[in-house]
């Protein structure tokens, strides 16, 4: 075996997700790839902007007033980015949410730019 090909030959099999070809004609995208990804799911009930005169004077029993309604959707992310929207249910005793709208992929695309 000649010892110049073997570089060329281990090139080849590092290729980046663009250099790849798209799969065409309607055919399946194996994803079991990255279905064991963790991602970090986050609720956001509301935020606050306040002075840090303010934020020092917060104690036990302070009340915080947020910049949302009572009764508006709270915003999902995934690893910060706005996915969905929904409500708090309580399910076996646990805080849960219960989805009410999900962002197209379209509109997430949009707000990156």
């Amino acid at each position: 075996m000649s010892t110049t090909k073997a570089p060329e030959a281990a090139r080849a099999t590092f290729q980046t997700l663009e250099d790849r070809p798209l799969p065409s004609g309607g055919g399946d995208v194996n994803l079991d790839v990255i279905l064991d990804v963790p991602v970090t799911l986050s609720m956001e009930v509301g935020r606050a902007r306040v002075p840090i005169r303010n934020l020092l004077q917060l104690n036990q029993g302070s009340v915080v007033e947020l910049e949302r309604a009572a009764g508006e959707p709270l915003d999902v992310y995934a690893n910060g980015t706005l996915i969905a929207h929904g409500e708090v249910v309580v399910v076996n005793e646990k805080f849960g949410i219960r989805l009410t709208d999900v962002v197209s992929p379209a509109e997430r695309i949009r707000k990156l730019k």
